[in-house]
C-alpha cells in the first residue's frame, strides 16, 4: 500500500508536461502543421484533414520517433527512434523549433538530416497538449502490487464471510 501510495504522490508531482499547454489554443496553431500532417484516427475519422508529406499523428505523444506504420521517414529519425527517442513534451517542442538540430545533438552526429524542415518558432506546449488528447485509449494494467494485495483482500474477505 505504501508503495501505490509513493506512487501516487510521485505521479502529481510530476504532472504531464503536456498539462502546460492550452490544447485549444494548439489546435488553431496545428494550422500551421496541417499543409503535411493529419490527425485521423485508427478508425479512419479525420480528427484534422491535412497533407501526407509527414506522417499521421494520432497517437504521437509517447510513440517511439520514426515508427508510424506506412511512412517513410528519414534514416536519422529512425535511428533516433532505435536509440530509445520517444515523443514526450520536451522532445517534441526542440524537434519542431529545429528539426535537423535536433537531430544532430540528439544523435551526436554533426551530419544527421530530417525530413522536416519547417521550424515551429512558437506554440510547441499548445500543438503537443492537443495532440495529447488524440490517440488510442491506453488502459494500464494494474499493478503487480495491487493485484497481490486485492487477491489477498479478496481472500481474507471470503474467509471472514465462510466463519
Amino acid at each position: 500500500m505504501k508503495s501505490v501510495l509513493t506512487a501516487a504522490v510521485l505521479g502529481l508531482l510530476a504532472a504531464p508536461a503536456f498539462a502546460e499547454g492550452d490544447p485549444v489554443k494548439g489546435q488553431k496553431s496545428f494550422n500551421r502543421c496541417k499543409s503535411c500532417h493529419a490527425v485521423t484516427s485508427d478508425t479512419g475519422e479525420n480528427i484534422i484533414k491535412g497533407g501526407k508529406t509527414g506522417p499521421n499523428l494520432w497517437g504521437v505523444v509517447g510513440r517511439t520517433a520514426g515508427t508510424y506504420e506506412g511512412f517513410k521517414y528519414g534514416d536519422d529519425l529512425v535511428a533516433a527512434g532505435a536509440g530509445g527517442l520517444v515523443w514526450d513534451a520536451e522532445n517534441f517542442a526542440a524537434f519542431t523549433a529545429d528539426p535537423r538540430g535536433f537531430l544532430r545533438a540528439h544523435l551526436d552526429d554533426s551530419k544527421a538530416k530530417s525530413k522536416m524542415s519547417f521550424k515551429l518558432k512558437k506554440g510547441a506546449e499548445d500543438i503537443f497538449a492537443f495532440l495529447a488528447q488524440h490517440g488510442p485509449v491506453v488502459e494500464e494494467a494494474p499493478e503487480e502490487d495491487e493485484s497481490e494485495e486485492a487477491v489477498e483482500a479478496t481472500e481474507a474477505t471470503e474467509e471472514a464471510a465462510s466463519e
